[in-house]
């Protein structure tokens, strides 16, 4: 077994009254982190307990902290320097822009099946929620509550709750199917899988929404008001939330259109972004800020819900090889009218089917090194 969280995402229910009660305690408990985050950024000290010495006294009474709450914000900003320092290895301040809160379970929050408790600057409040989805994860024997975050978004109140639970891990000898999923523009899949079918997603309403955003932004950018500004920050939101929303039903299509012990073969697609002096200045954009890490991360624990793994290989010619005979050129493929033909052999198919086909051939390499049974269906 192995150990998996996801984040639950609850809907709280404030009267007025209690919104000035959470938005005072968010905006102290902001206001609070970043007074930490310059003790620490002064210092370079990532101690608990250190830290508690020196600052504890002054979150007390500066802020009018309550004692867990103290704790709780000097947690906050240690876990955001660690995450800063193992990803850019370098000492950079954050800074707490959003009121927020950190919540730890049974001590700052508590959740029952009707009723949210938050210790606030003035006491504890009960709120009522939205309860749909919920009822699951309270079977404490399975589902583990973790420290929740309280954020305010246009007016409304949510609670983020990561959610602990343990799942069957998938074992490389219970393989039985293999899919080689290609992901680009054109189509934001093409698969392949181990009953020689082929799958695709078009990408092309997605490609032509994102483009009316891109036109959208410029006509704002250009007239440099504040509204304008507003307007821009909306729109980006939006944007975001639609391509994962989108990444989210595509994942979960192709996780449930599969059976369980699934091998799922991905194009390693690390520095992607980092490729923009190959691509055209007027293409950069669609082609840099695809969502395909969203994609990515979405699939991984969706098929690990479902006894199923992901892996990702060298992404090098696999438009370019002929799935029948091997043979690889750059001028097999044609990209303007995405038409693969072998140079040698002559085979004919779309290009992004070739992709997830040699995908597929990669995947099942892998499992003969892996020294698989035959009884995974090969070509």
């Amino acid at each position: 077994m192995e150990q998996m969280t996801i984040t639950a995402k609850v809907q709280i229910v404030a009267s007025d009254t209690d919104k000035v009660l959470l938005d005072e305690t968010m905006s102290v408990y902001r206001d609070a982190c970043n007074y930490v985050s310059d003790y620490v950024f002064q210092t370079h000290d990532l101690k608990q307990f250190s830290l508690n010495k020196a600052l504890y006294s002054t979150l007390r009474e500066k802020f009018g902290l309550k004692s867990q709450m103290a704790q709780s914000v000097l947690k906050t900003v240690i876990a955001r320097y660690k995450t800063i320092l193992e990803n850019q290895k370098e000492w950079i301040q954050p800074g707490f822009k959003k009121p927020q809160y950190d919540l730890v379970w049974n001590r700052d929050y508590s959740l029952s099946e009707n009723r949210f408790s938050v210790n606030t600057l003035n006491g504890r409040v009960k709120l009522s929620y939205f309860t749909e989805g919920m009822s699951k994860y309270f079977d404490h024997t399975i589902y583990k509550f973790g420290t929740a975050r309280l954020t305010n978004k246009h007016g409304k109140y949510y609670l983020h709750i990561p959610v602990t639970f343990d799942v069957e891990e998938s074992n490389i000898s219970d393989i039985c199917n293999v899919v080689g999923i290609d992901r680009g523009i054109n189509f934001v899949v093409a698969t392949y899988d181990s009953k020689h079918k082929s799958g695709f997603v078009s990408g092309k309403a997605i490609k032509q929404r994102r483009a009316s955003y891109s036109k959208l932004r410029k006509e704002l950018q250009m007239r440099q008001t504040p509204s304008a500004r507003r307007r821009l920050k909306a729109i980006g939101q939006r944007e975001n939330r639609w391509m994962q929303d989108v990444n989210h039903c595509v994942s979960k299509a192709l996780v449930e259109s599969n059976p369980k012990h699934t091998l799922f073969v991905l194009e390693d697609l690390t520095g992607v972004r980092n490729a923009t002096e190959r691509v055209r200045t007027k293409n950069r954009y669609v082609s840099v800020s695809w969502a395909f890490y969203d994609l990515e991360q979405k699939l991984i624990y969706k098929a690990k819900q479902n006894q199923s793994s992901v892996i990702k290989v060298d992404p090098r010619y696999t438009s370019q090889c002929c799935p029948l005979c091997g043979h690889t050129e750059k001028a097999n493929r044609n990209k303007k009218i995405h038409l693969f033909a072998c140079k040698n052999c002559g085979y004919k198919s779309n290009d992004d089917r070739i992709g997830a086909m040699n995908l597929y051939r990669m995947g099942i390499s892998y499992l003969a090194d892996s020294q698989v049974p035959d009884t995974v269906a090969t070509e």
